[in-house]
């Protein structure tokens, strides 16, 4: 399956640059695509998390899960 792609420019300082461009292979790319993929799933994640735990926060309180256990073998 090919995924679409697009091209997501940023500035680097000079010096980093000039060091990427030195070192042998492509290998540099990959490795800085894989890292900033990572990064955003991660934050993806954490925005998720924040969001369910801030609407457990807000949740009233329900029955008890052991009450509704009883009340459901009681009426067997």
């Amino acid at each position: 399956m090919i995924v679409p792609t697009s091209v997501y420019s940023i500035r680097i300082d000079s010096r980093v640059r000039k060091m990427i461009d030195e070192l042998p292979g492509k290998k540099c790319q990959e490795e800085i695509r894989v890292l900033i993929e990572n990064t955003v799933r991660m934050k993806r994640r954490q925005q998720l998390l924040d969001a369910a735990q801030k609407r457990q926060e807000t949740k009233a309180p329900g029955m008890p899960a052991a009450r509704i256990i009883r009340e459901a073998r009681d009426d067997r």
